[in-house]
């Protein structure tokens, strides 16, 4: 089996202006090439435990370990190099496509260059877009450049905060689709947060359960997402 490259053990956090725990008593790892859902109420921690994991949030408790080490001892712009993050919404930056892509890399001090940047965007359906204003782009373009953005620093994982929930049915679909090409052929670990079982059964390899911001269930597909009963004629 492959080796667990992301884990959270007894991970926790918990509001210090009122004491409310946002996550309590988080155990679980994710091995490299899994794609793990994670699916729950609204509210139920999910975002958080995105937050916690690409450190946005500190943990109030327990820890987050990537390949085996606490992630706290690592420099937090190299994490998030490693961990790349795309959120419900696509937020970009003012400018161009390309200046949007090529970001993330400058701060590392590489520069990906006019014809990798086309490359990146040929590979999500967006060939000749490098020039184009962001405010130009409808929903579903817009966030194709986001995981675009996320996919250029080569990050070993891909968290994914509802990435399909704000766009409409057909763009909803075609995101999906791309990011099940994109998984697959670049053998990313992926955390997939979802509101949709349909789409978690789909797109996982496992399932966690999240309610009231504890594990309520963690398992494949068919331990965790009972199926619906059959109708037989009679």
């Amino acid at each position: 089996m492959p080796d667990i490259l992301i884990e959270c053990r007894e991970l926790g956090r918990e509001l210090s202006s009122s004491g409310r725990f946002l996550l309590r008593d988080i155990n679980f790892g994710v091995h490299q090439g899994e794609v793990l859902a994670v699916v729950g109420h609204s509210g139920s921690g999910k975002s958080t435990l995105l937050r916690l994991i690409n450190r946005l949030d500190e943990p109030t408790a327990g820890s987050v370990h990537f390949h085996g080490q606490d992630y706290r001892t690592l420099p937090s712009p190299a994490l998030r190099r490693s961990i790349g993050m795309v959120m419900q919404r696509a937020y970009l930056f003012p400018g161009t496509i390309a200046e949007n892509i090529a970001f993330g890399p400058l701060q590392y001090g590489v520069n990906l260059g006019d014809d990798r940047i086309a490359g990146l965007l040929a590979d999500v359906g967006l060939e000749g877009y490098a020039s184009r204003d962001p405010l130009t782009l409808s929903g579903g373009e817009a966030q194709r450049v986001a995981i675009t953005r996320a996919l250029a620093n080569e990050p070993e994982v891909l968290l994914l905060d509802e990435p399909t929930s704000a766009l409409d049915e057909a763009s909803r679909g075609s995101v999906e689709r791309l990011l099940e090409r994109l998984i697959r052929e670049r053998h990313l670990t992926c955390i997939w947060v979802t509101h949709s079982p349909e789409q978690a059964r789909a797109m996982a390899d496992r399932i966690l359960v999240v309610e009231s911001g504890r594990m309520k269930a963690i398992g494949t597909p068919d331990e965790v997402l009972p199926r619906a009963p059959e109708v037989r004629n009679a």
